[in-house]
């Protein structure tokens, strides 16, 4: 799969979101190391801390299936499904990747509907991370 197959993959699961407050989507798409993708977006909850982002809806999706090996993510998001710039994941969504994923691992960041991106990898977007030793 290419990287923009995976960022088109990423757009489409944002159309899913359930943001009825922020009206903020956000989609994600988590290639694993077989090859297989699970998709992900943002559920929002009246608690607000019952929400759950698309990031960790893709890998716990992945998890609970008996996958744990992840090749890389793609994620899009924005107020109204805009998403001319990039969406990063939030904090939360970094240490839960780092759970899983080494340093190297592969954050595309996919803007204009999954035709472009920007690449990260996890040491970029979270230094010196709180993890398990692998």
């Amino acid at each position: 799969m290419t990287e923009l197959e995976l960022c088109k993959k990423a757009h489409d699961a944002m159309e899913k979101a359930y943001v009825p407050y922020s009206r903020f989507r956000v989609g994600a798409a988590l290639l694993t190391k077989s090859g297989k993708v699970y998709t992900g977006c943002n559920i929002e909850n009246a608690s607000y801390g019952a929400t759950n982002c698309a990031e960790r809806t893709a890998i716990f999706k992945a998890v609970s299936e008996g996958e744990k090996e992840f090749e890389a993510i793609a994620i899009t998001g924005g107020h109204e499904g805009d998403d001319k710039e990039t969406c990063t994941p939030c904090g939360i969504c970094r240490q839960v990747i780092s759970e899983f994923c080494d340093r190297d691992f592969r954050i595309f960041l996919a803007k204009e509907h999954g035709t472009a991106y920007d690449e990260y990898t996890l040491e970029q977007l979270l230094p010196a991370g709180f993890a398990l030793e692998k």
